[in-house]
């Protein structure tokens, strides 16, 4: 089984500035540089078949590279419990046409749509039940921010779960070409 995801890839000196804002809630797992990504879509389990006709239907999106900028931080919540804080970036409807054309892609080569809504963000650090509390970390850096940056391509990951967080591995890239 292949565990795939669509991203994209900060340039970095972004992931430097992230890196720069990690720390100060005891307990959470912060995400380290070969781990920062905005994702496009998260695929899930497949079997090899299913990998590679993702892989063929992602090579027909065709889209100009995307300039995106930083904008805030958050947290997601399950059941009231923080589980992730992350990074925002500025709401852009390029953006999220682009998360439109890489799921329908998807659906074409046989997994469902996307359920969720899309919230493009950046996953700083996961929050187990023993992680301390994250209002101080959520109010220093509410203004975070930065000038716009450009994707100029997404990429298919392969990621592998272990006992030290996720590896992630780029399978192939698709060049934002327009």
């Amino acid at each position: 089984m292949h565990r795939l995801f669509v991203g994209l890839r900060p340039p970095p000196a972004i992931r430097r500035q992230l890196l720069d804002a990690m720390g100060g809630v005891p307990g959470a797992r912060w995400q380290d540089e070969h781990q920062l990504h905005l994702t496009l879509r998260f695929i899930g389990e497949v079997e090899r078949p299913m990998a590679e006709d993702v892989a063929l239907m992602l090579g027909s999106v065709h889209f100009p590279p995307i300039d995106v900028a930083l904008a805030g931080v958050g947290q997601f919540d399950t059941r009231g419990r923080p589980n992730a804080l992350w990074a925002g970036v500025r709401r852009h409807d390029a953006l999220l046409r682009l998360h439109k054309k890489v799921d329908q892609a998807i659906t074409r080569a046989g997994r469902a749509s996307e359920a969720r809504a899309y919230l493009p963000h950046i996953t700083l650090a996961r929050l187990g039940a023993g992680a301390g509390t994250t209002d101080r970390w959520l109010a220093e850096h509410a203004g975070l921010a930065s000038a716009p940056f450009r994707f100029e391509h997404f990429t298919l990951f392969q990621s592998h779960l272990g006992s030290e967080g996720a590896v992630y591995e780029a399978v192939e890239r698709y060049p934002l070409d327009g």
